[in-house]
């Protein structure tokens, strides 16, 4: 039988070598942090706060080749930022699917922490489900399903890979929440659509309802009659945005959006990118003991938007 340490050390080991010389250290004005190559013709995947307002840096990679990038796309909202080296790079890593990890997984953490280049800590998830505040301009929004690992991260993982057994980058390494805390950017359907959008656009359109919400638990008799077990309390109603113009009030108690239930905020956030814009929304929230229903039409979200 072999050594379940053997094992556990194998798998690790593995999971380095097909990584390491995909993520590269990255430098771009005073920051410094890590980057995933996940395209055969040098695109490479890392967070916005690591290459900031830059447009250009310099990438290197284990195997001792360096480089010019210029930054493609950013979006500070997702904390995702795509560029794109001008130098010959090594075969993409393998992106995976977030959603099918379980707490107590193994997770590997590939980066260039503290200036070291080509580190590797291993662990465990955590906690999944997580939310991160992110901020651009004065437009807030929580970046959902945020990974929490205890492989050790430092100052220069960020951007680096997150990765299964199987080396499939299942998020992107982004913050240091606290001695054994670290929090990645989940690799899913919706950080594709970022990132396709960052690689075509160099954004990320996304729509503005002017809601201010907090979760709220629904009355027994709600419970029963839409099977949903939360909901959305309005707390404020932006005023001459398209909510305020559909007739939604403080103190409504949003239950569906686009006939979709909504049970927190990332529920009703999902609906809030480009396809949005301009299109009419059905909303459904419970005011007075009466459901009512409402027509909004989401804007393009700007710098001042919420």
């Amino acid at each position: 039988m072999a050594d379940p340490l053997d094992a556990y050390s194998q798998v690790v080991s593995s999971v380095a070598a097909e990584l390491l010389p995909r993520v590269a250290s990255v430098r771009a004005g005073r920051g410094n942090g890590s980057a995933v190559v996940f395209t055969g013709d040098g695109f490479l995947l890392t967070n916005a706060h690591v290459v900031g307002y830059s447009r250009t840096g310099t990438v290197a990679f284990a195997d001792g080749v360096s480089g010019d990038f210029e930054v493609v796309g950013r979006d500070p909202l997702s904390d995702l930022a795509v560029i794109r080296a001008r130098t010959a790079t090594p075969p993409p890593a393998e992106l995976g699917d977030s959603d099918g990890l379980v707490v107590g997984q193994l997770v590997v953490a590939v980066g260039n922490p503290l200036g070291l280049t080509g580190s590797v800590t291993a662990g465990v998830v955590s906690g999944l489900g997580r939310s991160l505040p992110a901020r651009s301009g004065s437009a807030t929004r929580l970046i959902e399903d945020v990974i929490q690992t205890d492989a050790a991260l430092n100052p220069g993982n960020s951007g680096g890979a997150l990765a299964d057994a199987r080396a499939r980058v299942v998020g992107i390494n982004t913050a240091v929440a606290g001695i054994g805390v670290g929090l990645a950017v989940p690799m899913n359907a919706t950080t594709r659509s970022i990132i396709a959008a960052l690689i075509r656009d160099g954004r990320v359109r996304r729509a503005f309802l002017g809601l201010v919400t907090s979760p709220a638990p629904l009355p027994e008799h709600l419970r029963e009659s839409t099977g949903q077990n939360g909901a959305l309390r309005v707390v404020e109603v932006v005023a001459g945005s398209p909510a305020h113009r559909a007739g939604l009030r403080a103190g409504d108690l949003v239950l569906s959006a686009g006939r979709t239930p909504v049970g927190d905020a990332q529920s009703l956030q999902r609906l809030m990118f480009a396809d949005a814009i301009g299109r009419p929304l059905p909303i459904t929230v419970h005011r007075n003991g009466a459901l009512v229903d409402v027509i909004a039409e989401p804007v393009e979200l700007t710098g001042s938007g919420v």
